[in-house]
């Protein structure tokens, strides 16, 4: 049996008789779930070991922009040549790109002799033009001038070499088929240029392949679905700016007015959220029409720089976008559906907010507080994107092992070579997808521990005020929030390091159980019984709602914690108890109140949403360099930071709310009535048909 509350946390008398507000809330406790802390910072050394190996190994660049044939990346400039500015990655040789795309050919994509340039060239309309080899050896014209000279130092050549280059086997090759950016690669169209095609012949080149495999082959190398990933990612890294200002500050600013206006016009803000909830799903819904080009004209395009207007890329990016926009359509229907079934509900919801804005009104340090945890929150994205960026990208460069007839001239060596014709491509080692995991796993873990830090300092202020009468105290507007921050630095960090584990371990289960059920259904081992489906659908619910249970009662431990000092599974037992015991009482006030809540945050995470839009719609994500492959990554980080930082400023309102109905049901359970119920509570939570009509609602 757990003994009363209220004579922990209350006043006690002190040895000179005198009584003390909140005494013993300070002292008497002891450090737990020691044991838990200890993993928790060996897994933040494991972390910084982790990203040391992703910063020494890891490149960027290599996410965005091709290897070349001497596996340079191509647009960096610590290459063995300069090539700082030469970021596309084109192949000369149009027969190898050829017999890669065909289906019995054991040559690759990979193999084929692919150099950096400056732009796509294109087929002159009147005479042949070349794109020679990076010039080296007797070739006496340096980067910049070859780089002036179109890449054609064709006029320089030796006989000897010319043959060679009419054999195609360089180093200088023709330009016969136009080509685009295509997302730094340049993709062969293929519509031979008949006057290059002709000039080839009459110079007595060697038979060129006229196909549209030509064109195929490119593009799946392209569409890949491991190139789109690394697009992504590169996408991420591309708009940092977006990220700072729409995933960090603009909800920040808004969780902040949000939590002023809960403060001042409280009986408004359930159908302010309601119905601002609703107007922005539509709005991110109509952004996603625009960009698939159901809307307007606006779709992504994946060519970069201008082109004709007549050609057509699609790329895989596209496919996610309308799956998402098909997917966020059904959403918007439902969000639609429920506002208009809760309206009923919401006054029971302004009831609820009260006794959140009255505890605001009276330790108004709470409204400010979050800006800590989230402060130190953003630091560590920041540090975490940027390692997960070099993590994506820390692949090794090797030589590919193949056995191609491809011969080549070499203008080191001044011959044509037919044994070291093998490209480069970026080697991943199954550590670096286990390395992946574990930086997924600790994003989620740390994000979930200063959740859990800021519910447990917000539930010992609230609680403070609570069983002190709700009296006016020098402690209470802004001690309280830092007496009950130290408490959990000394004692508790144990406990709420355990929860946010056991949130992360759960929901990991989960993660890797989708993945597998996935995989599952792409190999087409779903089952096909509707007793086999039945079975699924109800694991799948089954999963859910011990998800949800997990948190729920997680974060009722952290009240738990804060109040009595207990350790992790402790304190929820000892809060399980309470609701169970007053599951009519509280059950309607705290589903309504979180559903509020619940929307309240979307709302901020969806104007992160709306304006990142705005920002990736601009010029400088349109074109050149910090050209993004889709706005949907960025868009999605941005909504998830927004989400973030909502329930950091939020926690204040949920626990607030939280602590309040578990402290009054204890109190109601000690003493029959609540006795320390303090007078600006006393009238929403004490007053009996206040309280029926709060906690039972209408019949």
């Amino acid at each position: 049996m757990r003994g009363p509350l209220g004579a922990v946390i209350g006043r006690y008398p002190s040895s000179d008789g005198s009584t003390h507000l909140g005494g013993i809330i300070k002292h008497n406790r002891k450090c737990r779930d020691i044991a838990v802390l200890v993993i928790f910072i060996a897994f933040w050394i494991a972390m910084i070991v982790n990203s040391s190996f992703a910063f020494n190994r890891g490149n960027p660049l290599r996410l965005t922009y091709g290897l070349d044939y001497k596996g340079n990346v191509c647009g960096q400039k610590h290459a063995a040549q300069d090539l700082r500015e030469l970021e596309l990655k084109y192949w000369l040789n149009p027969n190898q790109v050829y017999q890669s795309g065909l289906k019995d050919s054991q040559f690759k994509l990979a193999n084929a002799r692919s150099i950096c340039l400056l732009d796509c060239p294109i087929p002159s309309e009147d005479s042949l033009t070349w794109v020679c080899d990076y010039p080296e050896g007797d070739i006496r014209v340096s980067l910049n001038d070859w780089i002036d000279m179109n890449y054609d130092y064709f006029e320089f050549l030796t006989p000897e070499m010319r043959n060679s280059s009419l054999q195609l086997q360089g180093p200088c090759y023709p330009v016969i088929f136009p080509s685009v950016n295509v997302y730094w690669s340049c993709q062969f169209i293929a519509r031979a240029s008949n006057v290059s095609l002709r000039h080839w012949q009459q110079m007595g080149g060697v038979n060129i392949k006229e196909d549209i495999i030509i064109d195929k082959s490119i593009h799946e190398y392209i569409n890949s679905q491991s190139a789109a990933l690394k697009r992504y990612m590169a996408d991420i890294g591309k708009s940092w700016p977006v990220l700072i200002v729409c995933g960090g500050i603009l909800p920040l600013f808004l969780s902040v007015i949000w939590l002023l206006m809960i403060r001042h016009f409280v009986a408004a803000m359930p159908w302010v959220t309601v119905v601002l909830f609703n107007v922005l799903m539509v709005s991110v819904t109509m952004f996603f029409y625009l960009k698939v080009g159901w809307i307007g004209n606006d779709a992504i395009s994946p060519i970069i720089g201008e082109h004709d207007p007549y050609i057509h890329v699609y790329v895989r990016e596209l496919t996610h976008l309308r799956v998402v926009t098909v997917l966020m359509s059904f959403i918007m229907l439902v969000a639609i559906l429920t506002s208009i079934a809760i309206v009923r509900r919401i006054l029971m919801a302004t009831s609820v907010l009260k006794v959140a804005a009255k505890v605001i009104g009276e330790v108004q340090a709470l409204i400010i507080f979050p800006i800590i945890p989230c402060g130190i929150l953003a630091v560590f994205y920041i540090f975490w994107i940027s390692a997960a960026l070099h993590l994506f990208s820390s692949g090794q460069v090797v030589q590919n092992n193949c056995n191609s007839n491809c011969c080549t001239y070499d203008l080191i060596e001044k011959k044509v070579i037919c044994d070291r014709c093998c490209g480069y491509s970026i080697h991943y080692t199954p550590h670096i997808g286990a390395a992946i995991l574990f930086h997924l796993f600790g994003c989620y873990w740390a994000t979930q521990f200063f959740i859990a830090c800021l519910s447990t300092v917000i539930a010992g202020s609230v609680a403070s005020y609570y069983w002190a009468h709700g009296e006016a105290s020098p402690e209470i507007p802004f001690l309280s929030v830092f007496s009950s921050m130290k408490r959990l630095m000394l004692y508790s960090l144990g406990s709420v390091a355990l929860g946010s584990l056991t949130v992360s371990f759960i929901e990991s289960i989960r993660f890797l159980l989708e993945s597998i059920r996935r995989k599952l259904k792409v190999s087409g081992h779903e089952p096909d019984s509707w007793i086999g489906r039945a079975a699924y659908q109800c694991s799948q619910c089954f999963q859910r709602c011990i998800g949800w249970t997990i948190k729920s009662v997680n974060r009722n431990a952290y009240v738990m914690i804060a109040i009595t000092g207990k350790s992790f599974f402790k304190a929820s037992a000892i809060a399980t108890e309470l609701i169970m015991s007053n599951i009519l009482r509280i059950g309607r006030v705290n589903v309504i109140g979180d559903v509020i809540l619940f929307l309240g945050k979307l709302c901020v995470s969806l104007s992160s949403a709306l304006f990142a839009f705005l920002m990736l719609d601009t010029h400088k994500y349109r074109s050149a360099h910090n050209k993004i492959s889709s706005p949907l990554l960025p868009v999605v980080v941005c909504w998830a930071l927004g989400y973030v930082v909502a329930t950091l400023f939020f926690a204040v309102v949920e626990m607030s709310i939280d602590t309040i109905i578990l402290s009054f049901c204890q109190d109601s359970e000690e003493h029959g009535t609540a006795q320390y119920a303090p007078p600006l509570l006393i009238e929403t939570l004490g007053d009996q048909n206040e309280t029926q009509r709060l906690t039972q609602g209408s019949q």
